[in-house]
């Protein structure tokens, strides 16, 4: 009889599709830590799994705005030139600096 945390177990049958990106397959005693993914994936169509699957026809649209990448990341990874480019266009917009609270313009006309 083998240990609790014995390496050896036995699968009948497995099958797997495909490992990509940040997947991984562990077998055994694994202590994944510190482990971090970050990607983006941009498709216009998705995915098909399965067995003998038919596509066809299809058509598909993908508008990808770079803004939405930019909340993903924190303020440490945002370079100096980047913060610069994002206050000046606060500013030309008469919204104030772009980290600042916005300017209210009260003087009547």
């Amino acid at each position: 009889m083998s240990s609790f945390l014995s390496p050896q177990f036995v699968i009948g049958s497995i099958r797997i599709g495909s490992v990509e990106n940040a997947s991984c397959i562990n077998m055994g005693n694994n202590w994944p830590s510190g482990f971090e993914s970050h990607q983006k994936l941009t498709q216009g169509f998705g995915s098909v799994s399965g067995d003998r699957n038919i596509v066809s026809g299809i058509r598909s649209l993908l508008n990808d705005s770079d803004f939405l990448d930019m909340l993903n990341i924190s303020d440490a990874e945002v370079p100096e030139w980047l913060r610069q480019m994002i206050q000046s266009a606060g500013e030309n917009a008469g919204k104030g600096p772009a980290n600042g609270p916005p300017v209210i313009d009260n003087t009547p006309e």
